[in-house]
């Protein structure tokens, strides 16, 4: 198939383009060309913003895709820009679990109303981050629900190529006796392992669903699991105080993230546990 990747040259993204191209897929990325790819020549390349419309009808002018993945958009706006312009079949949006008001135990696609809320036509910076989300779910959901599209919403995306290097943050605190202030220690929450997150978008690239589809690992860990683990392994002592650096994960819920939908047209996500800690060895490795 003829696929258009915009973004896919950061984290997940990269093993999701080299998952389609190992499928045998006719593979374009469109990005600013400002992150370097080791792709070669198994991909094509468009040089574009994508957060300007002119540019984007510019650029995607007489194309014509079987697939269009969009890995970097973020708001309502970025949403029309594309589905506007686009030739495609099928488009495909990374979206968030942060989408969920509020997430839960054994959250559902289904627990998010994207229907009966209010579509405000809006750019990156004009909400936070997870009302931004939202906004692009429902120009979606209510203006163009007639086409064929999916969006796929993980929780926090975790691995060895993490740049937000949030997981990090934890580690060497503990390791370093840095005092931080965390509000939800004891909460169990939902994490996808970042080369699963690529892999999983580029399985859905012959599945004939439409609309909203959760991914995560399965199970679920709390950051004092984490934590104490660190501590058994390093020998250190963790600091909690209020006055302390404030933890990236701060304000998340307990909550867990049902992934029946994927389960049922085939794919399999992996055990939380049966990764995790070797994950955070790692990080230990990073930090000694």
């Amino acid at each position: 198939m003829k696929i258009l990747v915009l973004g896919g040259t950061r984290y997940f993204g990269i093993s999701m383009v080299r998952e389609l191209i190992r499928q045998g897929h006719d593979v374009t990325i469109a990005t600013r060309q400002m992150t370097k790819d080791n792709f070669g020549e198994a991909v094509q390349r468009i040089q574009v913003e994508r957060t300007d419309p002119i540019q984007l009808e510019q650029a995607l002018r007489g194309r014509r895709f079987d697939i269009v993945y969009d890995k970097i958009a973020y708001c309502s706006n970025d949403i029309k820009y594309v589905m506007d312009v686009i030739d495609c079949d099928k488009y495909i949006y990374m979206s968030s679990t942060s989408v969920y008001e509020p997430k839960k135990i054994d959250t559902k696609e289904e627990d998010f109303d994207a229907i009966g809320k209010e579509l405000r036509w809006c750019n990156r910076f004009d909400f936070p981050y997870d009302e931004i989300k939202r906004q692009a779910e429902y120009a979606l959901w209510q203006k163009y629900n007639d086409r064929n599209w999916i969006a796929v919403r993980y929780p926090f995306v975790i691995g060895k190529d993490d740049y937000t290097e949030r997981m990090l943050f934890y580690v060497e605190h503990v390791m370093k006796s840095i005092p931080m202030n965390i509000d939800n220690n004891d909460s169990q929450m939902s994490y996808i392992r970042s080369d699963e997150a690529g892999k999983f978008l580029a399985f859905l690239a012959d599945k004939n669903i439409h609309g909203a589809i959760n991914g995560s690992s399965v199970g679920t860990i709390s950051l004092r699991e984490i934590i104490d683990y660190v501590e058994r392994k390093t020998d250190s002592k963790a600091i909690f105080s209020d006055t302390g650096d404030e933890a990236p994960y701060n304000g998340e819920p307990e909550y867990s993230i049902n992934t029946d939908k994927a389960e049922k047209i085939g794919f399999r996500f992996s055990n939380l546990k049966d990764w995790i800690y070797d994950l955070i060895d790692y990080y230990i490795e990073l930090v000694m």
